[in-house]
């Protein structure tokens, strides 16, 4: 990664390389401490091994994290009872901060993990998790969103975490003008993500064969405002997007698009209670803010208006589109029984209104509840048992829930170069 020093010297101009032999060796070595003064690097990340083992069944692309919208309702996935052992978790990243000579440096962050998504979903393949720099207000990259609290987040093992809760990472301009010991308050526009359900658009026989696909055309906004004290903390953060869609109903005519205004308000809180103890809360409301939940639901979905309308049959429904009002809770207790050993027990839940043009087995709600028994054997490892239950409830009423153990050994390591 690095040329070795005999290839930079060739690099250099003879007449430089005798006026550095000439010049005196106090003067050289000032010179590297001025130019590596306030610069620091650092290797960090750990090996993590996970062993699951379900009392129902998940999609099996999602066995190694426990979501609820992805158990399945009755046997949609097969049978019930299944085992996982995965080291999807393990993360490794460098991060670091060198001076500008303007007084104020420039930090940055690169880490990843290996829980695959998306195409990857089920795989054991790179994530790319932060990829951002600051420089003084200035952030530009892909991190958390502005819209979420990552300081709720309780101190489990499973991977994905409570249902309920805002999470999501995303490329970013961030701008924070007030940031101190007490206090931050920041803006973002953040890369526009639209989940758009379809429905049963297609059952109405002028939509049959039409191509319906989410729409993007300006970033969303996001902002919070957070004050921090010795009590804990609390955040309110805010959020206002377009979410678009686009059809046609053949592929020889133009695209016809349209949009409406998603918007929500997230408010959080941890509260230090006892010793290192922690409450932990989180309410969450808007609609069209699916994208930005941990688990379920969706931003855009269609509704129907039913006749007599002129012309017209009373079967014949005007279709138009909602952006989907959604309700997410998080509660949640750390609890540290000693240096050694600590507990997190808690519910969380989302759930969204359906519209009356979604299909009956569109997600409705998702239960999320845990609680666990971590061990801290030295500080650089961590070894715990964690229990969780869950439940899906579709648009129509029918659930599928499960009960899932998780045991896993975690290995930190960090280096400061």
């Amino acid at each position: 990664m690095f040329a070795p020093a005999s290839a930079s010297l060739r690099l250099v101009p003879a007449s430089l390389l005798l006026a550095v032999a000439a010049a005196p060796v106090a003067t050289a070595q000032e010179a590297q401490v001025t130019a590596q003064e306030g610069s620091k690097y650092e290797i960090y990340g750990f090996a993590m091994a996970d062993y699951i083992q379900d009392t129902k069944r998940l999609d099996p692309a999602w066995d190694d994290a426990f979501r609820p919208s992805k158990i399945g309702i009755d046997d949609q996935f097969g049978t019930n009872g299944q085992a996982s052992i995965s080291v999807k978790q393990s993360r490794f990243g460098f991060k670091g901060s060198f001076p500008t000579g303007s007084g104020m440096p420039i930090n940055f962050k690169f880490e990843f993990d290996f829980f695959g998504v998306g195409v990857d979903a089920g795989q054991t393949t790179i994530r790319l998790r932060h990829f951002y720099a600051e420089w003084g207000p200035i952030l530009a990259g892909q991190t958390h969103t502005l819209f979420m609290d990552i300081d709720v987040f309780p101190n489990v093992i499973d991977y994905w975490g409570p249902s309920g809760m805002v999470f999501f990472r995303l490329p970013q301009l961030r701008w924070t003008p007030i940031k101190n010991d007490t206090s931050e308050l920041a803006f973002a526009i953040e890369k526009p993500s639209n989940d758009v359900d379809p429905g049963n658009v297609r059952l109405v026989e002028e939509f049959a064969n039409a191509d319906i696909q989410n729409d993007e055309k300006v970033p969303d906004f996001t902002a919070h405002y957070r004050m921090d004290g010795k009590w804990g903390h609390f955040q309110l953060a805010g959020m206002l997007r377009r979410v678009g869609y686009e059809y046609r109903i053949t592929p020889d005519e133009p695209w016809h698009s349209g949009a409406r205004t998603g918007w929500g308000i997230n408010a959080s809180s941890s509260i230090n209670t006892v010793g290192k103890d922690k409450l932990l809360l989180q309410v969450v409301h808007g609609d069209g803010i699916a994208t930005y939940m941990n688990d379920g639901g969706m931003d855009l979905a269609p509704t129907a208006q039913y006749g007599p309308f002129p012309g017209s049959p009373a079967t014949v429904p005007t279709l138009s589109a909602e952006a989907v009002p959604l309700t997410g809770v998080l509660a949640y207790y750390d609890h540290y029984w000693s240096s050694k050993w600590s507990t997190s027990l808690g519910y969380s839940f989302t759930k969204v209104t359906n519209t009356n043009f979604q299909e009956t087995g569109a997600f409705h709600k998702g239960d999320y509840a845990s609680i666990n028994l971590l061990a801290y054997p030295t500080d650089k490892m961590i070894v715990g048992a964690e229990l969780m239950w869950g439940k899906r409830t579709n648009n129509d009423g029918a659930t599928g829930n499960d009960t899932r153990f998780q045991l896993s050994v975690r290995y930190d390591f960090d280096k400061t170069l």
